[in-house]
């Protein structure tokens, strides 16, 4: 199942996406972040979706499919070795010396999330190197801690497309840390929807395409990860509890800006286009707004 949220005579409902139209929930119905954290919420979406009222999705005004987050999004780096190997010597001091052993996990703040159409936000002030990078997300939706990795993906709820806006200057302005360069107010896309793993044959089979103003400057597949997703929840549960509902960015393959040679970093007015195949896209364009 596919589901997510859409305005409504600007009233938030609940989506359960089918082909090209969308389902509509009544108000009241259960909303994803509901579903994310109760199997019978989801069970409960399920069944409202075979009478609700359906409409052509390309109508609609899908919004953030979650609002509700436990804290901070969890995120993975350096998990494409490609995008390792490619920012080598461009970390401005802050290269580790060989491929990490385990995953690298760092965190953004909640308040980046937007949409899968939303604008970016962008301020020159803040910063003068934003650049992107495109992932899948995951969605907890069994809590758990010190996880097996053979039962971690049972813990999934399910997948998402997320564009990890960064700000490279804010990375290394910090302390070596990651936290301010990747927690901008309203700069990380999320969505379209949300896709259950049912839907998926193989999570480490999925195309990820990244285009900046109709050029493609992210190729690659999940089958490239350095750890795998199942691999990355164990590790990050371990001895620390997830949640029901947190979210966690699983890596970027290589093709940053910031690594590129001239470095290609974001500007007024770019679109950019996010696909994973089988989860969906995300188009956002870069807008000038006061964040400082």
């Amino acid at each position: 199942m596919r589901f997510g949220a859409v305005l409504v005579d600007g009233a938030r409902r609940t989506a359960v996406i089918e082909g090209e139209e969308a389902a509509v929930l009544p108000p009241g119905s259960p909303t994803p972040d509901d579903a994310v954290r109760d199997a019978q919420a989801l069970e409960s979406l399920r069944a409202a979706a075979r009478g609700a009222e359906r409409l052509p999705l390309a109508d609609l005004d899908l919004c953030a499919p979650l609002t509700r987050f436990n804290r901070d999004i969890l995120c993975t780096g350096w998990n494409y070795w490609e995008h390792f190997e490619e920012s080598q010597g461009k970390r401005e001091g802050q290269d580790p010396k060989e491929r990490p052993a385990h995953p690298t996990f760092f965190t953004k703040g909640p308040d980046t999330v937007i949409g899968p159409y939303d604008d970016i936000a962008f301020d020159p002030e803040i910063s003068a190197k934003w650049d992107y990078e495109a992932e899948v997300a995951l969605v907890i939706g069994r809590t758990g801690r010190s996880i097996p990795e053979e039962k971690a993906l049972d813990h999934v709820a399910g997948y998402l497309v997320a564009n990890d806006v960064s700000q490279r200057d804010l990375q290394r302005a910090h302390g070596g840390q990651w936290l301010k360069g990747k927690s901008i107010d309203r700069t990380m896309p999320l969505g379209p929807w949300i896709t259950t793993p049912d839907e998926i044959a193989d999570p480490h089979d999925l195309a990820i395409t990244f285009d900046l103003n109709g050029v493609r400057l992210q190729d690659a597949t999940t089958a490239l990860t350095a750890f795998t997703f199942a691999r990355v929840i164990a590790e990050l549960s371990w001895g620390m509890t997830l949640r029901a509902g947190d979210v966690v960015l699983t890596g970027t393959p290589h093709g940053i800006g910031n690594a590129r040679e001239p470095q290609i970093f974001l500007k007024e007015g770019d679109e950019l286009v996010t696909r994973v195949k089988g989860l969906g896209e995300l188009r956002n364009r870069v807008v000038r707004t006061r964040l400082s």
